[in-house]
């Protein structure tokens, strides 16, 4: 009954104060829809994409998408947007302004946000009050991000081309260097196949020639080469070698050089596209039924709050003056 009676009496002071509750809560959806109307606040547009890396090397245990998560949220990619995009003018910041670069950054991150799915994929939603602007902006993060991986790997590809390259040149170097000394015993010492001349000087040194040719061997020219092949015939051998060796071991780093240097010079992409961004024609913000609703119950606990005060303070008199 105590509970019955307490409903009706909540019922009787509603009635009591259902004009100036309808007035106050005409009032405050009015005035919601003004603050939440273009003239207020400014409508923002949302322009969003999924993402998923490739041709990334993960340099720990990280995943290919932590990494590109990490590079998107560089402070050289934000640094890059608000240059090219002169988001301190957008966003109306001062250029004198205490804490100008935090203010920077902190719009920046209320207005860009970059996180990873439970896909594994990435997606950047960009929020900003022109539409093509927000799309560009996107795509603008994406390109940011391709030319800062590429400098990333060139950088360490020309590291290893340097190396490759001193490689070269002292191989060749070695290689010149033999060269010449083999030069030296095919020119002074007539030294130019070794096993095919010391086969021809023992036939002509022991007469062992046939036919009619076997009369006419030059003596003197096998005693002349014989010598030289004892005398130098060993270093012809080590120099032969030595250049077949230096030759097939330049070739082998010549391939890994070109290889590296393929990489360096390639243009690729680090981005699979799952959506493209696009020029929405929808705001996103603000959400005006959202505002609406959080004013009517803004207004509405205000006002139980206020009856009840007011009712609370008329049921004391009332008590105060009957006891007197």
């Amino acid at each position: 009954m105590d509970n019955y009676f307490s409903n009706m009496n909540l019922l009787k002071i509603f009635l009591k104060w259902k004009w100036p509750l309808l007035i106050l809560h005409v009032i405050a959806a009015l005035l919601a829809i003004f603050i939440s109307s273009p003239l207020i606040i400014k409508p923002k547009f949302r322009s969003s994409t999924v993402l998923y890396p490739s041709n990334i090397q993960p340099y720990s245990d990280e995943s290919q998408t932590e990494q590109m998560l990490q590079w998107l949220n560089s402070r050289d990619i934000m640094d890059s947007m608000i240059v090219r995009y002169d988001l301190a003018k957008h966003y109306q910041i001062p250029a004198d302004a205490k804490s100008h670069n935090t203010i920077i950054e902190y719009m920046y991150n209320k207005h860009i946000k970059i996180n990873k799915t439970q896909y594994e994929s990435i997606k950047v939603d960009v929020l900003d009050t022109d539409p093509v602007r927000a799309r560009d902006m996107v795509y603008s993060i994406i390109d940011f991000l391709n030319l800062k991986i590429r400098s990333i790997h060139r950088e360490k590809y020309g590291e290893v081309i340097r190396s490759y390259r001193q490689m070269l040149d002292n191989k060749k170097k070695e290689i010149d260097s033999v060269m010449q000394q083999h030069h030296l015993l095919r020119t002074k010492y007539e030294l130019i196949d070794y096993g095919n001349q010391t086969r021809e000087i023992v036939r002509g040194y022991l007469r062992t020639v046939d036919g009619s040719n076997s009369t006419q061997i030059n003596t003197r020219e096998v005693a002349k080469l014989k010598a030289n092949i004892e005398e130098k015939g060993g270093d012809f051998i080590y120099y032969n070698t030595m250049i077949y060796a230096l030759l097939d071991h330049y070739s082998r780093i010549k391939y890994d050089y070109e290889a590296h240097l393929y990489h360096y010079n390639k243009e690729f992409t680090y981005v699979n596209f799952v959506s493209h961004p696009v020029v929405s024609d929808k705001k996103a913000y603000p959400v005006r039924w959202l505002i609406l609703a959080y004013a009517l119950l803004g207004t509405a606990v205000f006002s139980i709050l206020a009856i009840a005060l007011i009712e609370n303070t008329k049921s004391l008199k009332d008590r105060f003056a009957k006891e007197s």
